[in-house]
């Protein structure tokens, strides 16, 4: 289906009927099939350069670091000694980007399906493909579970930057995926994967958050808010091997002098606490244990 017409730009999938989001188009810069998806970067009149696969929106220059950020920093802050972490997807190098800022981190793994995407990101989006060669990141161009077969009891952090549960990365929504980033961890480890947004996929946050149950002792569900996402909102899914952390409350929080070191301009200590309040409709649902609600006031905190 031809997404552009009369020079603006809707994203149309299945997963959010219904409702549209447009972009206008100033200029069309790549649009070409890879071996795994449609791959196209457009140039909008309000949000700078836009990278679409498949027909669905994944960044744009003015509004990507609240999801970079958050899906980052949240599973690293809470995390006392990150050393190793793996990046699953992310090709556009956001991901990437921030986890380097942490002087904790000294090896980065960054598994990405489709090379064309790191490509055309490296051209069209500098600002978050940045950093591809930094000393510290090392990028393979492969299955992440072929990967991470091969690399058990390896990570502190594994963080899946993902498009949505259809095409090429519906398998990294599944239980099977998360039990192989189970034994890629180390003990004590922590995960983060991109959750959906709960305006639109409330069940499907649901199930995972059950079958994640039968794997971690901690997990839980935060969210961030950006303009460009389907309901301007999107989530992730937390988990931790360690049944003490506490995902609400950061372990480690920024000195002013590192804020400015880091140059956030979306994460910090209190959003942090605040991306785990939930409202009601939804807490009602994802924190719950067994299928039914919950009761009590208190929409923060994790669901173990």
């Amino acid at each position: 289906m031809n997404q552009i017409k009369d020079g603006w730009f809707s994203e149309l999938s299945e997963l959010w009927p219904g409702q549209s989001m447009s972009l206008e188009v100033q200029e069309i810069l790549f649009n070409e099939k890879s071996k795994y998806q449609n791959v196209l970067v457009f140039k909008s009149k309000t949000y700078g350069n836009v990278l679409v696969l498949d027909g669905v929106i994944q960044c744009t220059e003015r509004d990507e670091f609240s999801y970079q950020e958050m899906i980052a920093h949240i599973p690293l802050f809470c995390h006392p000694n990150p050393r190793r972490v793996l990046v699953i997807g992310g090709g556009d190098g956001g991901v990437a980007r921030e986890v380097l800022k942490h002087e904790q981190v000294e090896k980065v793994d960054m598994c990405e399906i489709d090379e064309k995407v790191i490509e055309v990101s490296k051209k069209y989006l500098p600002k978050m493909a940045c950093s591809f060669d930094n000393p510290r990141l090392s990028l393979h161009i492969q299955d992440g579970f072929d990967f991470m077969a091969k690399h058990e009891g390896t990570y502190d952090v594994i963080i899946t930057d993902s498009s949505d549960p259809i095409g090429p990365a519906s398998s990294l929504f599944e239980k099977r995926y998360y039990e192989f980033m189970k034994k890629a961890l180390r003990p004590g480890g922590v995960l983060c994967s991109q959750g959906e947004c709960a305006w639109l996929h409330l069940d499907l946050i649901k199930n995972m958050q059950e079958f994640c149950r039968t794997l971690f002792p901690t997990v839980s569900y935060a969210y961030t808010t950006i303009p460009t996402y389907p309901s301007g909102q999107i989530g992730f899914i937390l988990c931790s091997l360690s049944p003490d952390v506490k995902f609400e409350e950061p372990f480690r929080v920024l000195s002013e002098a590192e804020k400015a070191k880091f140059d956030l301009r979306y994460y910090n200590d209190h959003i942090h606490r605040a991306s785990f309040c939930l409202p009601e409709f939804a807490r009602k649902v994802i924190l719950a244990k067994d299928g039914s609600e919950v009761n009590g006031a208190n929409g923060a905190g994790d669901s173990k």
